[in-house]
């Protein structure tokens, strides 16, 4: 419990635990594996430094939606060390490809560095910018990676919660999602996405359909969390 209030106080990255996390998995995981990759970043949160990546519990509800959809091409919104891009990357069809965006220029490289000693570089590509820098990164996203209307078939939200529903957004305008795309959330309750929220809740069998996951926060059973998992209509 006591370990809870810091988790609160210190949910932000920054302090070194992302660098001590690539260091502990490159020692500590086989090269080349990336089931044996997932582990050890799961054994570093747990044993060493909290880390905010979605964890092994609320992991295994992406997990299904990735097994549901057999999708081939998924964007993540904050690749963080690359755990989940790892897990969705484990799941995809030959062929498959998962384009992750990250903020932080230092975490991206951490990112890069975890998923080529995964050997999973080949299907995960990591562009460091946002969706919110007017327009700089959806331009890279249209021109370079040739995202076009109908091209995601899933989205994984998992960065800035103030920027889950502007993000989607944009993605909507951009018309990138088609009917039976799925978009996943993390965090929706702890720390808190709460205009997403209601926005979902607002479009309920008009654009999305969802499904409400009650969970915990990543790596521990206290603290509450919810997982949305929202099909385009």
């Amino acid at each position: 419990m006591l370990g809870m209030k810091k988790l609160e106080k210190d949910w932000q990255v920054g302090d070194g635990r992302e660098e001590a996390c690539a260091k502990y998995v490159l020692s500590h995981a086989k090269n080349g594996d990336i089931q044996d990759t997932i582990r050890a970043i799961d054994e570093f949160a747990y044993k060493k430094s909290f880390l905010i990546n979605v964890g092994d519990k609320k992991g295994l509800i992406l997990d299904n939606v990735i097994q549901k959809t057999h999708p081939k091409r998924v964007m993540e919104l904050g690749a963080y060390v690359g755990y989940s891009a790892l897990r969705i990357a484990s799941m995809l069809p030959q062929g498959g490809q998962l384009y992750s965006i990250e903020f932080s220029g230092a975490n991206a490289k951490i990112a890069r560095q975890i998923i080529a000693h995964a050997g999973a570089s080949d299907r995960i590509t990591v562009i460091e910018g946002y969706l919110g820098d007017g327009g700089k990164t959806m331009s890279v996203l249209r021109d370079q990676y040739k995202f076009s209307p109908n091209c995601l078939d899933v989205l994984f939200l998992d960065h800035a919660k103030d920027a889950y529903l502007p993000d989607l957004q944009s993605i909507l305008n951009e018309k990138w999602l088609h009917p039976g795309s799925v978009v996943v959330a993390d965090n929706v309750k702890f720390p808190g996405a709460p205009e997403y929220k209601a926005y979902m809740e607002q479009e309920e069998g008009k654009k999305f359909k969802t499904i409400s996951h009650d969970t915990h926060a990543e790596y521990q059973s206290v603290i509450a969390d919810i997982v949305l998992e929202s099909t385009f209509i």
